[in-house]
């Protein structure tokens, strides 16, 4: 009955599982030393986020394993189908954390669009001394309101961003293979709504004709989803956001199209070489930086933990 969660796990999660009588680990185990202490503890359930591997190593070398959870969406840091051939279950946290990691994409884009991530570095260093030189090189902020928005992926965390786009007053569109149209209910808070139907476009119609673009995809496997030739395509002043996976995005043509004005600014939650950005990336004045951040809201972690907690007491029949 032990569960090691070795990225942590939220204390909701933890008084769940300990309630049902799971001993809850929450040591940080060294990705070299994993297989040993599974082992050793006899771990039946390894919980993890995105810095722990959980290769086909693990997999083999530890048979006291039953079931793998991912406190989040993305499974790229775990071999989902060689688990599951080797009869071990593996959960994740789809809609958990989908309102939070939006908000963040709209903390990027109101900070890049009024230049905070500039602001917030230069004014403690001479704001008192080149106050209205600051003034003057920040009035060309722009406004959300009415723009459009151009969705990749219309999963559950895209559609959320849809969600509070159209609360914003923007126009939504979105690009998806696997989605052709998604309903999206607006609430307001005295409980009216209202339900918007958004039908998907071919990527390159979103990126010819939207002012933002932000990204929901999975980590790719061969290539960039977004590089030169896509650049090149997008409007002159777009701004760019991406809290989904790091390698969506070629850094290296972001960096040219930030310089040569054809991005006005960009968003960046997630990064090619994680945990260890790119210089370039860390101090260009046009990127609004988060370090991985997108899920870690209380209320998500809170979501995530019970989340977990319920699927492993229901695989393992505990009630």
């Amino acid at each position: 009955m032990k569960v090691l969660a070795n990225d942590g796990l939220d204390q909701s999660g933890i008084d769940a599982l300990t309630e049902k009588g799971f001993e809850v680990i929450t040591a940080k185990v060294p990705q070299e030393f994993l297989a040993d202490y599974i082992n050793e503890h006899k771990i039946r359930t390894l919980l993890v986020r995105s810095a722990t591997q959980v290769r086909k190593d693990i997999i083999d070398n530890c048979p006291s394993l039953e079931i793998i959870g991912r406190g989040g969406v993305g499974m790229d840091n775990i071999d989902v189908d060689y688990a599951r051939e080797k009869g071990i279950h593996v959960i994740n946290t789809p809609s958990a954390s989908s309102e939070s990691v939006a908000e963040l994409v709209f903390a990027h884009l109101f900070s890049g669009a009024r230049f905070l991530q500039d602001s917030n570095r230069k004014m403690p260093m001479v704001g008192d001394t080149e106050f209205a030189a600051l003034k003057k090189a920040y009035a060309a902020g722009i406004e959300l309101r009415g723009k459009t928005i151009g969705i990749i992926g219309m999963g559950r965390i895209g559609q959320e961003v849809a969600r509070i786009a159209l609360g914003l007053g923007m126009r939504v569109i979105a690009a998806d293979n696997n989605v052709g149209k998604a309903s999206i209910k607006v609430k307001f808070y005295n409980n009216q709504f209202i339900n918007v139907d958004i039908e998907t476009e071919p990527l390159q119609d979103v990126l010819k004709h939207s002012d933002f673009i932000t990204l929901h995809v999975p980590a790719q496997k061969e290539g960039y989803m977004i590089g030169k030739n896509e650049f090149g395509i997008m409007k002159d002043g777009v701004a760019v956001v991406n809290c989904s996976r790091g390698g969506v995005i070629d850094e290296t043509a972001l960096i040219e199209a930030l310089d040569s004005g054809k991005v006005k600014f960009a968003g960046l939650d997630v990064f090619i070489n994680e945990p260890v950005p790119s210089k370039e990336i860390l101090n260009h004045s046009k990127i609004s930086l988060t370090p991985h951040t997108g899920a870690s809201t209380l209320e998500a972690q809170d979501r995530i933990g019970l989340s977990l907690a319920e699927q492993i007491s229901s695989i393992l029949q505990i009630q």
